[in-house]
């Protein structure tokens, strides 16, 4: 990433965090970082390519935050330390976090999560058919969740709760135990009627 495109977008998610996502304009940017408003537009383009910007800046910030995602490490482990990452960005980021549920993750920086994902998964055991719709399946669990935290959308979620990770710790377990039931091939008599055995 450009470096003065960088430090632009490193001082509107600032200001984000200060003042929420309602003050951040191009003026108020641009003041931040001492150029015009017309100034911004060769780095950033528009107040729509800048809200772009963020969710590329915030992608960039978790995956640095993963750092190396090491094929020996046990997946289980991979999953719980990103869904952490995920929750933890959400919290250093109320204001902004919600924009990855609310805008495309189209930035060359959005990429890694996905692949991360289907790292897991496949590392996991899942048949391949089932890779695509689990890992989406996690990535709305990790933002949706996240997001409900920071916003307070969380149904029956009490302060105290989301105060700690235990709930969310108990979530990720959760998830632990559903990627191994579609890593273990069941047979069909042992499922509900209707219920095909995963990858069939």
């Amino acid at each position: 990433m450009d470096d003065k495109r960088r430090q632009i977008l490193d001082q509107a998610l600032a200001l984000v965090d200060e003042r929420g996502l309602a003050a951040m304009s191009m003026r108020a940017v641009a003041e931040r970082v001492g150029l015009t408003s017309m100034a911004l537009y060769p780095y950033v383009g528009g107040k729509d390519a800048l809200l772009d910007g963020l969710v590329d800046l915030l992608h960039l910030e978790l995956g640095t935050a993963i750092g190396e995602d090491p094929a020996d490490l046990d997946w289980r482990r991979r999953l719980c330390a990103l869904g952490r990452a995920v929750r933890s960005l959400a919290r250093a980021h109320p204001s902004a976090f919600p924009l990855l549920l609310n805008r495309s993750a189209a930035g060359p920086s959005a990429a890694w999560l996905a692949a991360a994902l289907q790292g897991i998964l496949a590392d996991a055991g899942v048949p391949s058919s089932e890779v695509p719709r689990q890992a989406r399946l996690i990535c709305a669990f990790l933002l949706g969740y996240t997001t409900g935290e920071v916003t307070g959308g969380l149904p029956g979620a009490a302060s105290e709760m989301l105060e700690g990770a235990t709930e969310f710790d108990a979530d990720l377990e959760d998830l632990v135990r559903l990627i191994e039931n579609s890593a273990t091939p069941r047979k069909s008599a042992d499922l509900p009627e209707g219920v095909r055995p995963a990858g069939g």
